[in-house]
């Protein structure tokens, strides 16, 4: 098989299944036909594979056409039937034998030997190849001359490199702010706690001292600008110094009209690098190195879980500014930009085990002083450190910490907090869960699922307080980049397109709805703005039809537990992010603009939903049917008596998946077939929170060797709270007598 049509003598365009490669990729079998290659057998019935970039012959099918194929220790032959060596090949590095065709090749002048082994030896540089035929280093290869032209097309196309940017050796400023460096990193593979993907970096040029900020997605640039603006301006004493010149790339969240109208409002020049030469803004694209370095070296030093990357780059920006000296001077960024020199007697060790004193809760005579937990960098408006707590798993700011900077044993942190290397943590998603199948207070909030790895705290950039209002949430920054976030997902799902009113037909109103999200310790970790339609206006007959969609009974989950234990194997979770926005609409249903959020443009036109919105009284049952077609299509068998039952026998293996609206709870005998069905459902739906079942519907699960263990230790809590019993004294029962 091959992926160069060139290589067919005859080919036949026609669909042949695929084939799967060692990293588990598969590509499509899109032909089949003759290969005839001067120095090869003539091969039929070869395939042309899109997307195969080696060249493969199998060993039984030239075994079929009566050659023979001998392996030794460092090379391969294949024989023909007189006994005679057609092709010979050696063993390379990665255990794998290369054949070289022999194209005889006779009477050709001097440049056209040196052009065929300068393309047989992989356009190997004129240069050296002159060398390895004049001093004999390899066989086979005969003495060379030097090519008139030594010009090569596919090597200039292929190996050509930018030119040479001179390193700077002397400041080119004379003072802070004279000119600021920017630029962009991301989007990261794994998001950080406060759920942020790209880094907005920036360096003064004359001291390099730099700054950091966290962004949830591109647009928000432009508002970190302007605060750090602000922020430098009030520093600096804006009277005295102020912004002059800033230089980035021709990035859209650079290059903009916001951008430059605020530029030119506070008289600041905007330079740009030349396209694709990031060299010309060299002094953030080599910050951007060193950060990433550092940060990378402090995460796997300690196997500090991987979604701290936003404060490992945040103690290394912390640390550069006061370590790294100036080139050109003998002073550190942080003494030219502050005028003293720094002290670092404080330092610790990122990722090191430290011990935090628990002054928050109210302690027993005989109840630990401490918390233990990890450091994970310096507070940057107090004199505190950053820890993350592993008691409470939270991240919190204190300055009674008692460090402990020798080094961690190996996989410490893995084992305190299992975190997984999904590509997204899962947002927080309002269900529609019937209360009956909820374990707990129903009055207050219920999460449907929890994995340990998402307790960690968003306690940095959230707001504390629950907005009533649109308006309320629009003067806060938090909550608008909540909303922002919500909309991003709209449009990532292609849920509406906007559309002039309707005369005649029921325009939908539209209502945004503000969360708070907290832990199990009450500690909000994360701001959820969720856009939801107002269904109590729908028409029946005309906005809906069928609304009823299945839910999984609670006897039904107690039932896969015990399952479980029997089978001996563990259950899994995941979620579906923003389930109800992948169910289609059969419907033709029409909403109001968001508030806050109007068309400049078209203050007048409304959405027309492509997709079930939250809110719509048909979204439920779209969102089970689109989930039932595409499991029923990947041969997953959906229960006779229980619909969100899902099975796939395969032999003596069985696979299990419950369905709970957005929630997915599945296991197997085999470890394979778990791995294959979030395979699955990542390529179709994005999904969060794939890891061991461990808090569902008010359960709190724990999965043993020896079976299953469950508590409801976050209700028991909330009846106490409730009924303001934190500080009572205990008594036993039965009570004791005398």
């Amino acid at each position: 098989m091959t992926g160069n049509k060139s290589f067919f003598e005859t080919l036949v365009m026609e669909e042949g299944g695929n084939v799967t490669f060692g990293d588990g990729s598969k590509r499509n079998v899109i032909g089949k036909g003759t290969i005839s290659v001067p120095g090869l057998p003539s091969l039929s019935n070869a395939l042309f594979v899109d997307g195969l970039k080696a060249n493969l012959i199998s060993i039984s099918h030239l075994s079929d056409e009566g050659y023979s194929v001998l392996f030794s220790k460092d090379y391969c032959s294949i024989l023909k039937p007189d006994g005679q060596t057609l092709l010979k090949g050696m063993r390379s590095s990665d255990n794998c034998y290369c054949l070289e065709a022999r194209i005889v090749s006779n009477h050709v002048s001097m440049d056209e030997q040196i052009e065929l082994w300068h393309e047989r030896l992989g356009h190997m540089n004129f240069r050296d190849l002159r060398t390895l035929g004049k001093f004999n280093c390899v066989r086979g290869l005969p003495k060379l001359g030097k090519k008139a032209n030594g010009i090569c097309g596919p090597c200039q196309q292929g190996k050509q490199t930018k030119s040479m940017h001179k390193k700077g050796k002397y400041l080119t400023t004379k003072e802070p702010l004279e000119l600021l460096h920017m630029d962009l990193m991301g989007p990261m593979q794994t998001e950080s706690l406060g759920g942020k993907r790209y880094i907005f970096v920036c360096v003064d040029d004359f001291s390099r001292f730099t700054w950091t900020y966290f962004l949830r997605e591109k647009s928000e640039t432009f508002d970190k600008f302007k605060m750090l603006c602000t922020k430098l301006q009030n520093e600096m004493n804006s009277n005295i110094r102020s912004i002059k010149r800033i230089r980035s790339d021709h990035g859209r969240e650079f290059e903009n009209a916001t951008f430059e109208t605020f530029c030119n409002g506070l008289g600041i020049s905007h330079e740009f690098s030349a396209p694709r030469t990031p060299q010309q803004n060299g002094v953030v694209e080599r910050k951007n190195r060193v950060l990433q370095e550092m940060a990378r070296v402090m995460l796997l030093s300690n196997n500090v879980p991987r979604n701290l990357w936003a404060e490992a780059i945040n103690t290394a920006c912390y640390i550069g500014n006061r370590v790294f000296l100036r080139p050109g001077t003998r002073n550190t960024s942080y003494e030219l930009w502050k005028g003293k020199r720094p002290n670092v007697s404080y330092f610790h060790t990122f990722g090191s085990k430290c011990y935090i004193l628990n002054d928050r809760d109210q302690l027993g005579k005989f109840d630990a002083k401490s918390d233990e937990g990890i450091f994970i960098g310096y507070a940057l408006n107090s004199r505190a450190y950053r820890v993350f707590n592993l008691k409470t798993l939270s991240v919190m700011e204190s300055s009674n910490v008692v460090f402990d900077d020798t080094r961690l044993k190996s996989n410490d942190h893995e084992r305190r907090v299992p975190l997984l290397d999904s590509k997204e943590p899962a947002p927080w998603v309002r269900k529609l869960h019937d209360k009956e199948d909820i374990i707990g207070e129903v009055n207050e909030g219920v999460r449907t699922r929890r994995q340990l790895a998402n307790l960690i705290s968003y306690t940095c950039y959230t707001s504390q307080i629950e907005p009533k209002k649109v308006e309320e949430a629009l003067n806060d920054e938090f909550w608008v980049l909540a909303m922002q976030e919500e909309l991003s997902q709209f449009e990532r799902n292609e849920v509406w397109t906007l559309v002039p009113r309707p005369k005649t037909t029921n325009v939908i109103g539209t209502k945004w709805i503000f969360r708070n999200k907290s832990d199990e310790d009450g500690n909000i970790v994360r701001n959820k703005a969720r856009l939801v339609a107002q269904g109590y206006s729908q028409i029946e007959g005309i906005d809906f039809e069928e609304t009823f969609a299945p839910v999984a009974r609670l006897e039904s989950i107690r039932l896969l537990l015990s399952i479980s234990c029997v089978h001996k194997f563990k259950l899994h979770q995941m979620d579906v992010k923003s389930a109800f926005l992948n169910g289609f609409l059969q419907e033709e249903v029409f909403v109001e603009q968001p508030k806050g959020f109007v068309d400049a443009h078209h203050p007048n036109h409304v959405y027309r939903l492509k997709k079930a919105l939250y809110g719509l009284k048909q979204a439920p049952r779209a969102w089970y049917e689109r989930l039932t077609q595409f499991l029923v299509d990947n041969n997953y068998t959906r229960g006779s008596v229980d619909k969100t039952l899902f099975i796939k026998r395969d032999n003596d293996e069985l696979f299990i998946a419950q369905i709970y609206v957005d929630d997915i709870v599945f296991g197997s005998t085999n470890n394979t077939k778990v791995q294959q069905f979030v395979d699955v459902m990542s390529l179709e739906f994005e999904m969060s929170l794939v890891g061991e079942l461990s808090y569902f519907l008010g359960l709190q699960i724990r999965q043993m060797h020896d079976g299953i263990f469950i508590t409801q230790a976050k209700y028991a809590k909330n009846l106490v709270k409730k009924f303001g019993l934190e500080k009572a004294k205990h008594c036993d029962t039965p009570m004791s007598t005398l």
